[in-house]
């Protein structure tokens, strides 16, 4: 068994894809419209699926807003260095809401990223968990 991919519900799915790619190097591995059911489907990452674990980005066709409710954390990244990161997304336009710095009671160097339909995505700094 391993994990296949994490999906989750974006209000723009080129500008949710654009996101990725642009601020964390992904690609777009393949892209579905369901017009009978009135949404899509993106698969993004590093990888094919066969051998990665990839992001699903849903877009539904009559939906334009999502609750998150208050169940789901983040999306984790690791990165070679979290401070530098931080400083090219925001270079960027992208917003950055936690800058890089070690975790609280610990000594794993994070930040926080917002993607643009408010989904928080974790850096890690590679060596430092």
């Amino acid at each position: 068994m391993r994990i296949l991919h994490t999906m989750i519900r974006v209000n723009d799915l080129s500008e949710s894809i654009s996101f990725y790619e642009k601020f964390f190097g992904m690609k777009l591995l393949r892209k579905h419209d369901f017009p009978d059911g009135k949404f899509s489907l993106a698969f993004i990452g590093y990888g094919s699926e066969s051998d990665n674990t990839v992001i699903e980005l849903t877009h539904n066709w009559d939906t334009n807003s999502y609750d998150h409710g208050n169940a789901f954390g983040h999306i984790a990244l690791e990165v070679d260095d979290a401070y530098k990161k931080c400083e090219e997304i925001k270079a960027l336009g992208g917003k950055v809401i936690r800058e890089a710095g070690p975790m609280m009671h610990g000594k794993t160097v994070i930040a926080f990223i917002e993607d643009p339909n408010g989904y928080k995505i974790e850096l890690i700094q590679k060596g430092t968990f």
